[in-house]
């Protein structure tokens, strides 16, 4: 929407403007301004959620085996200047995912009545930083070993931080993740990063009983919330995405095949 309640281009309906409230009637207020990047990716983010039908697909995924391979892999990482943390091994992953089901990291064409099918796997990832949330794109994931993701993911997050990411930095992207698991959460909903068709949010991972079809085991659970684009993903795909994407995880080395 514009300011004023009219529609913005490209939506079919139109709300009132929101009435004015004096909220200094009701006890002491001081207004402060948005950040520049809040502002920007305020207004990106009301255009994407009123203008996409969305859907969000909650899974877990088993992530045991995993989480021990990244540690027995500490050393050896530390040995070549690396810290190897679960985002890297997640990138590949969800790259590995994104090539064998292209159409979530596709695009509508401007009319809607075609894709744009990329040959490329470029992931934004949202990082959090003192003025706001941005998301900086790692390129070619899929060509990429987990070393030099992980040597990119701490450049970019750097650069995030100390506010010096340039345009170009935020461009490109096919795919978005939002990882709030070293915050906490069980589940959340994403909202898509158009002209994206598909986003990833990852919460905390939980230690869980789970059954193994003899006995309850201590399992490392990690939940996974994947919202998409209803006109281009649907309910069947996003499942199959998801389900896809856990089995990866649940065994990595399934990316090398």
């Amino acid at each position: 929407l514009t300011q004023g309640g009219a529609a913005a281009p490209g939506t079919q309906f139109q709300l009132p403007a929101a009435p004015e409230v004096d909220f200094a009637r009701f006890g002491p207020v001081e207004t402060v301004p948005l950040s520049r990047i809040k502002r920007l990716s305020g207004a990106h983010l009301h255009r994407c959620w009123l203008g996409i039908p969305h859907v969000t697909q909650f899974d877990e995924a088993d992530i045991t085996e995993l989480d021990g391979f990244r540690k027995a892999q500490k050393d050896a990482a530390a040995a070549a200047g690396v810290k190897l943390t679960f985002l890297p091994l997640l990138l590949k992953a969800v790259a590995h995912a994104l090539v064998a089901m292209p159409s979530l990291k596709a695009s509508l064409t401007p009319d809607g009545e075609g894709l744009v099918l990329k040959q490329y796997t470029h992931i934004g990832v949202a990082v959090d930083t003192p003025n706001g949330l941005v998301v900086p794109v790692v390129r070619d994931v899929d060509q990429k070993g987990v070393y030099q993701l992980a040597r990119e993911l701490g450049a970019l997050s750097d650069k995030a931080r100390a506010g010096r990411l340039l345009p170009g930095d935020m461009q490109g992207g096919c795919f978005s993740i939002s990882s709030l698991g070293g915050i906490g959460g069980t589940a959340f909903t994403p909202i898509v990063n158009a002209p994206e068709v598909a986003i990833l949010g990852v919460s905390r991972a939980v230690m869980k009983p789970v059954w193994d079809g003899a006995a309850f085991a201590p399992r490392l659970m990690v939940p996974l919330s994947l919202s998409y684009d209803h006109r281009v993903v649907d309910g069947a795909e996003g499942a199959r995405f998801t389900r896809l994407l856990g089995e990866l995880l649940g065994d990595i080395r399934r990316v090398l095949l």
